[in-house]
């Protein structure tokens, strides 16, 4: 059996390194294809517009139509053809980022990441998360390679919405949880081989970063300010989550979250916070659950603001048939479920998340929240 660990070129993270974004492209391109949305370039716009054309490119500015979709990377593939760009640089959440990788990937160009939230582990891994227009999970994809430059502006990030801070760390918090359990198995992680102890060291390293500092981080940037413990959780959100999932290993957590959007009542929610649940669904599942952990991390979910119960996800009152949808998606082919060291049927699904709710709903009115 091989190891694998697959990683970005270079990653730079910091107050105000958006300004810096000319000097890292110029070296990959000189006439760089911009993907973002309309908000995302009224934030950074200036700032990177302003630093691409002090080194003398030329941009190319499209904006994203808000769904990682096949139709929107051959839109923006086509425009790359048409106007001769030689490098693309996503900027925004996950879903341009991933569209931006794609597009790079199809027209064999090199990749500028830059991500304006730390909502999840997007901006440093090589893959793309498929929906369709509708925002229904549709699969994801991998490519042959990680983005050449990974650029985080930690005062974007700490003046960005709490909300997607928080669900950033949802999304970073499973990565150990999920990496722990493939490794059992030695699960084939999305490099094409097994975790390196250095993958489960980051995915560790990322969990107790989000432990020990997650709430005094996200109290900073409901004040708009960048802490010591804001740039740790950054790095956990965004570098050691995306390193530890993809060189590490992904299981129910990830499973029930990507189901969860083809309910309705789930539309709202963003990546990490589906992923919250997951986790807790997980840690019931897993038969070497350590108790005391479990509630130490649902503690930890529920002082952040995570869901941890159905009412919490929008789904007050559902019952065992619907969440038989789930169930039997994630014992079905080729289902991440399948990375555990014991069987997962759709029964054992349902129960998991049934006790799950029954957990957070009894823990949050132990603590009166």
């Amino acid at each position: 059996m091989k190891s694998v660990l697959i990683a970005p070129l270079k990653y730079v993270q910091g107050p105000g390194v958006l300004a810096e974004v000319g000097q890292y492209t110029v070296a990959l391109g000189r006439k760089p294809l911009l993907l973002w949305d309309s908000v995302v370039k009224g934030i950074v716009g200036e700032t990177m517009l302003g630093s691409i054309g002090e080194v003398g490119l030329e941009p190319v500015d499209v904006e994203f139509q808000g769904e990682s979709t096949h139709e929107e990377v051959k839109r923006v593939a086509d425009i790359v053809q048409t106007e001769g760009a030689d490098v693309v640089i996503g900027v925004g959440g996950g879903k341009a980022l991933d569209t931006a990788k794609a597009v790079a990937a199809e027209a064999n160009l090199r990749i500028v990441t830059v991500p304006t939230i730390a909502s999840n582990d997007s901006p440093t891994s090589s893959a793309t998360v498929w929906y369709n227009e509708n925002g229904d999970f549709q699969g994801f994809e991998c490519w042959a390679f990680n983005p050449d430059v990974v650029l985080v502006d930690s005062q974007v990030i700490a003046r960005g919405p709490a909300r997607a801070f928080v669900a950033g760390m949802g999304d970073a918090l499973s990565t150990w949880v999920e990496t722990e359990a493939a490794f059992k198995t030695r699960a084939t992680n999305l490099g094409g081989g097994i975790s390196t102890r250095a993958a489960i060291a980051l995915a560790r390293l990322g969990y107790d970063l989000l432990m020990e500092h997650g709430i005094e981080a996200l109290r900073a940037v409901e004040n708009d300010c960048v802490t010591p413990a804001v740039e740790r959780v950054i790095e956990a959100n965004v570098l050691l989550s995306g390193l530890g999932f993809e060189s590490g290993g992904l299981a129910t957590a990830h499973m029930i979250a990507n189901t969860l959007p083809s309910f309705p009542e789930c539309k709202s929610l963003m990546h990490g916070e589906k992923v919250g649940f997951g986790i807790i669904s997980q840690l019931v599942l897993d038969e070497d659950t350590d108790t005391e952990e479990m509630l130490s991390i649902l503690d930890f979910e529920i002082a952040i603001g995570l869901p941890v119960t159905f009412a919490d996800l929008n789904l007050e009152g559902i019952g065992r048939d619907r969440l038989m949808e789930i169930g039997r998606v994630c014992a079905g082919e080729g289902s991440l479920c399948a990375n555990h060291a014991f069987p997962v049927t759709a029964e054992s699904i349902v129960d998991a998340m049934i006790i799950a709710d029954a957990l957070g709903r009894s823990r949050k009115e132990l603590l009166g929240v």
